[in-house]
């Protein structure tokens, strides 16, 4: 990547403009990735969030896809999200707040907070990335990790213009740029896709992971 982000203001451009609060204003109780995706990203979640760490779910849901243990033996689980209806029906969460970042991307956390951040199947839909991640950062002890993953599906009209032209690979590798111009080192991405016997075509799950 060049020393200054090549973005431009067309590559965050959207099919839908409006606002972002109506498109969310009902609540979808519903899994956003299949069922083998959700259950891989789970247990890659029990596998590297150490038990007692402070967690922030940013562009949370009704769900985070944690293992249930974590409401009880992790040290405090945040997050923040579009729709409070939804935030509310998380129960795994100790505490919340509504809030869209893509018009406000500051995170209301102090300093050096959390030990570990999550993005769910999210990052296509913000047009401030590295205003956010840089938020994210903040927000990060030194020797935190960010935890984003990603699949191939979507609201096209949500996602962003650069997003809706690229494959996964060059997904993750824009995912990459973000935390680079966010001040992150580099990440690691990995293949978390989910094989089920019987079944040919299954929800793609990649993760990318960098440490503060």
């Amino acid at each position: 990547w060049p020393e200054s982000p090549p973005f431009t203001q067309k590559d965050f451009f959207r099919a839908d403009e409006g606002d972002d609060e109506n498109f969310y204003t009902l609540p979808r109780l519903v899994y956003h990735i299949d069922e083998p995706a959700v259950a891989s990203l789970t247990q890659y979640y029990r596998a590297n969030i150490k038990p007692g760490s402070s967690i922030l779910d940013i562009c949370s849901s009704w769900v985070s896809h944690y293992p249930l243990e974590f409401k009880d033996n992790m040290k405090r689980i945040s997050a923040t999200g579009m729709n409070p209806l939804e935030l509310m029906a998380n129960d795994q969460l100790t505490d919340y707040e509504a809030r869209n970042l893509n018009i406000n991307p500051a995170l209301p956390y102090e300093d050096n907070s959390f030990d570990v951040v999550t993005c769910v199947v999210s990052i296509d839909y913000l047009i401030k990335p590295i205003e956010i991640l840089k938020e994210v950062h903040r927000v990060l002890k030194p020797g935190g990790k960010v935890i984003i993953s990603q699949s191939n599906r979507c609201f096209p009209s949500k996602a962003i213009s650069m997003w809706l032209n690229m494959n996964d690979r060059q997904h993750l590798e824009l995912i990459n740029g973000y935390l680079q111009y966010a001040g992150f080192g580099k990440a690691q991405a990995y293949d978390i896709t989910a094989s089920v016997p019987g079944e040919r075509f299954n929800d793609p799950m990649f993760i990318v992971e960098v440490t503060k």
